[in-house]
């Protein structure tokens, strides 16, 4: 038998980082499947050596779901104590849900996995997990406040994450079957907004309980409030909020002659429903901007046949975005529908895929121009050169309203930091400025508080788009909580 220590001295195997050892194999560093050391040396090269039994225990551990209801009944009523719990689920849910999502990238083939952008988000994701692991117990408000600018850092360093992902996969288009790469894609982007929710929702907590005005286990009115949940979410207020913001859009852009469509709701104009304010605004604003673009070149087009034809008096003037509010017991739907000449037919197919169709080429040439997506509702600006730039606003202070839903999109809700929302500003984007991925992209958020999203296109005529929302908030967040436990 070996001795207590020559058993101390025999050197452990070590597992290493199956994607750090296929970038130092690149680089022409082979031995390191022979020599750890050596392999440690190799990988650091071409990115960190990675001992990849650490991320198999974090793989092990199932995410923990959670509902917008659990998240207003943990909230409702702040205490020290609940703070520090809400940490503390931060502290171990982040880097477990993070580490399943590195297991699925790096299931991905290997001409996948080394694609420059997708190699960034990987990097990005493993000095994300790797920084959250090693966090200790949050115990006092002092660790707390730690834990925070670790997680504001961390939002703020992660904007580039959804350009870089639409960019590689754009690129690996022809190199993987375009469903798996959707799923893919899917996956990542709905694990991405759960861990953004609950890093907010935790953030936001603490600036509550921060506030000079905050009284620990104070209730809170159905008009507040509760972390980035917001109680009684009024279905119309955000659909004439965003409205007036996509109108406005359309008026700059389009020129002083176009004419805009009107934007008419009806229907159960008093729905309400609890809900994450940003997500809600990104996808009505989303479908708003759609219907409005698309009734405004069918108009355009109108008006070049009829100069041609010699009677531009003749052209009537745009038909109007009509939106229907439906309340049910356990959902609300919106109907969005509008009579811009529907989609395309050879755009169909790819309607809802994030990596093919017949404007890839340009999509991957505008994403180049979007270097970060961050907060809700912030203004992509263009410069004198063309390119756009997503700054953060300077934001005005507008009079006290009588209600947070009654605030201007360009106007952050004072309750949280103007760079920590989850969402892009890509509702404000030029017309001209096409990801292609604003069905896709809203869709993810809309089924990941159980929701739906789905589009009817009538050729010739229009298209119908109905959101469906969950009333009660009763619904787990829908995400993958494990990733494969299959061998690299």
């Amino acid at each position: 038998m070996l001795s207590s220590s020559m058993r101390q001295t025999r050197p452990r195997k070590r597992l290493l980082d199956p994607l750090a050892l296929a970038l130092a194999s690149r680089l022409g560093a082979a031995s390191s499947h022979r020599c750890p050391m050596a392999g440690r040396g190799a990988a650091t090269a071409a990115g960190a050596w990675r001992p990849v039994s650490i991320l198999d225990d974090w793989v092990a551990r199932e995410a923990r779901p959670i509902s917008l209801r659990q998240l207003m009944v943990f909230g409702r009523s702040l205490t020290e104590s609940r703070l520090i719990s809400s940490a503390n689920y931060v502290r171990t849910e982040l880097p477990s849900r993070i580490a399943h999502r590195l297991r699925d990238m790096q299931q991905l083939p290997y001409v996948v996995v080394t694609n420059p952008h997708i190699n960034d988000v990987y990097n990005l994701y493993y000095n994300a997990f790797d920084t959250f692991r090693k966090i200790k117990e949050v115990k006092t408000l002092e660790d707390n406040d730690r834990l925070c600018k670790i997680i504001s850092e961390m939002l703020k360093g992660h904007l580039t994450v959804i350009p870089k992902l639409a960019m590689g996969i754009l690129e690996c288009g022809g190199l993987m079957n375009p469903k798996d790469l959707d799923k893919f894609m899917n996956t990542i982007l709905r694990s991405r907004i759960s861990r953004r929710v609950i890093a907010e929702q935790h953030l936001s907590l603490t600036e509550t309980y921060h506030s000079p005005h905050f009284s620990p286990g104070a209730k809170l009115s159905e008009s507040d409030f509760i972390g980035e949940v917001f109680i009684k979410c009024q279905a119309r207020d955000v659909i004439d909020r965003c409205a007036r913001a996509i109108t406005t859009l359309a008026r700059s852009t389009n020129g002083p002659d176009a004419q805009v469509p009107a934007i008419r709701i009806d229907g159960h104009l008093g729905a309400s429903f609890p809900y994450i304010l940003s997500h809600l605004e990104y996808i009505i604003g989303e479908l708003l901007r759609n219907s409005v673009q698309a009734v405004i070149d069918r108009q355009a087009k109108l008006q070049e046949k009829a100069a041609a034809a010699g009677n531009p008096a003749t052209v009537e003037p745009p038909p109007p975005i009509e939106v229907t509010i439906c309340e049910a017991q356990e959902h609300v739907i919106i109907r969005i529908s509008d009579r811009g000449g529907g989609i395309p037919r050879e755009e169909l197919p790819y309607l809802w895929s994030f990596s093919k169709g017949p404007q890839s080429a340009n999509r991957l040439e505008n994403l180049g121009q979007v270097p970060r997506m961050a907060a809700t509702m912030q203004e992509l600006h263009i410069d004198e050169l063309g390119r756009a730039d997503l700054k953060a606003p300077s934001y005005p202070t507008p009079p006290p309203p009588p209600s947070p839903q009654d605030q201007p999109l360009t106007t952050a809700t004072p309750h949280t930091p103007s760079l920590q929302n989850s969402l892009s500003s890509l509702t404000s984007r030029p017309p001209n400025l096409r990801l292609g991925m604003g069905l896709p992209l809203s869709r993810v958020y809309a089924e990941y508080w159980a929701g739906s999203l789905h589009v009817h296109s009538l050729e010739g005529y229009g298209v119908d788009a109905f959101l469906q929302i969950s009333r009660l908030g009763n619904k787990n967040e829908q995400l993958t909580t494990r990733a494969s436990m299959d061998a690299v």
